[in-house]
Order: structure tokens, then C-alpha cells, then sequence
């Protein structure tokens, strides 16, 4: 069951990105893509990514050295809009503080992509662990995308937490899963690199990626299209170092 081109594998595969195809239509026809444009464009990016490395993966035609030269560029699209959609969460989540989000997404977007600039080049140059360089300056691009994703977001996470920022159901659902998934595929491919896998077992790997893949997907459709329960909570006051005070300052450097 655990094999490659196995049914499971084939579910854990084409079934996501399906319901990620779903999940933006219904975005869309509910008018709810407004909120999240980039998240909009990442999960019909994503989902058609996918499908087209499975559609080129199953058919025997189309050569081994023509699906990676694919999933490198599906990869570095994939990275870009991953940060992009970090950038759109930090506005949404310091959007009582417009001159500090966005400060933060501009950062961000900035940030992620002369990362990936660095990264592509790093992979180039990385020594191999495959006989062909393509396939171990993806693995290299891979995880250090990873990397980066799983920073930006525990800084996210933790600089909200820092100062009792209220997050929006549909904003802390997205990054949980982003988070999720880009966590897991770390933990992978630390494995993958540390724990001696043969190729001919390598394939195992796999698995825990596309099911906690398939997992974001679900937690997106519930986060995003799940009402919220009305709760009355007692008003959070900020600590004295708090925000409002960057958020004037930024502003007064702004306008001079």
C-alpha cells in the first residue's frame, strides 16, 4: 500500500488538490476571495502545480529530466506566492496598525524573494547527492524554501503572541496550515538527508508529506468556510510597549 503509483498514493496526490480547486471556487463564488486574493491565486496555483507534475509523473513519455525541470519551476513559483501570502497574513493580522502591516508584508515579500534568489543559487552550487545535479539542487531548494517558510511563520505566530494580537478565524487558519505542512516537510527531509535511506526506500517519505498536505487542505475548508461561534470575550489590553506607538512613529518617519 505504501508504494509508489499504489492507490493511496495516487488519492494522496490527485484528492488535495482537488478539493483545493473546490475550496477556490467556492472562495470565489462566495465573493469571500476579496479577503484573501493571494491565498485565491496560491490555492489554484498550487493545485494546478500539482496535477501537472502527477499528469507528467504517470504518463511514459514524458521524460525523468522533463519532470524535474517542471517541479523546479512550479517550485519556485510555489515559493514565491508561499511568501507573498505570509506578507497578506501579517497585514491582516496588524491591520488595526496600517503603517506597520505594511511595512511588514513589503519586508516580507522582500525578503522571501532574494532568500530564494540565494537558495537557487545555493542548490546550483550545492555538492551533490544525486548522480544528476538537477535532482540534488531541487532537494536543496526544497527544504531550505521549507526553511524559510517555517521561520517566517513562527516569528508571525510568536510576534502576535507577543503582543495579544487578536487573529481573524480564516488568517490563523491559513497559517496553521502552511505551518503544519511546512513543518513536516522539514521533519522529512531531515530524515531523508540523516537517516541513511536507500532510494529504493526513500519513496516511504513521501507519504507523511501528502497526507499532512492533504490535512492543510481540510483545515483550510474548515477555517475558511466553517462559521465562527459567537463568543463574547472580556477586551484584551495591550502591554505598555505596545504597537501604537511604532505604528505612529513608522508613520511620522513615512511622511516626512
Amino acid at each position: 500500500m505504501l508504494q509508489a503509483h499504489s492507490l493511496l498514493w495516487h488519492y494522496l496526490w490527485v484528492a488535495p488538490n482537488l478539493l483545493l480547486l473546490v475550496l477556490a471556487l467556492i472562495l470565489w463564488t462566495q465573493k469571500l476571495h476579496k479577503q484573501f486574493p493571494v491565498f485565491l491565486t496560491f490555492a489554484v496555483l498550487i493545485a494546478i502545480e500539482q496535477l501537472a507534475l502527477y499528469v507528467t509523473d504517470i504518463l511514459p513519455w514524458v521524460a525523468p529530466g522533463t519532470w524535474w525541470r517542471i517541479f523546479w519551476a512550479g517550485l519556485l513559483l510555489e515559493a514565491l506566492v508561499k511568501f507573498a501570502l505570509i506578507g497578506e497574513i501579517f497585514g491582516l493580522v496588524f491591520g488595526r496598525y496600517p503603517s506597520l502591516a505594511k511595512l511588514g508584508k513589503l519586508l516580507i515579500r522582500g525578503v522571501g524573494v532574494v532568500l530564494v534568489l540565494v537558495a537557487t543559487v545555493a542548490a546550483a552550487y550545492t555538492p551533490k547527492d544525486n548522480v544528476y545535479w538537477i535532482l540534488s539542487g531541487a532537494h536543496v531548494l526544497e527544504q531550505t524554501i521549507y526553511l524559510i517558510e517555517c521561520g517566517l511563520i513562527l516569528f508571525l505566530f510568536g510576534f502576535a503572541a507577543h503582543f495579544n494580537l487578536r487573529w481573524s478565524r480564516s488568517s490563523f487558519g491559513i497559517a496553521l496550515g502552511l505551518g503544519i505542512s511546512a513543518c513536516v516537510h522539514l521533519a522529512t527531509w531531515a530524515l531523508a538527508a540523516n537517516g541513511n535511506f536507500s532510494a529504493r526506500y526513500r519513496h516511504f517519505l513521501d507519504f507523511p508529506n501528502m497526507f499532512a498536505y492533504h490535512v492543510c487542505v481540510l483545515i483550510w475548508f474548515y477555517y475558511l468556510l466553517v462559521p465562527q461561534k459567537s463568543v463574547t470575550t472580556p477586551a484584551v489590553f495591550l502591554p505598555e510597549h505596545n504597537l501604537e506607538l511604532w505604528n505612529r512613529e513608522l508613520e511620522r518617519l513615512l511622511q516626512q
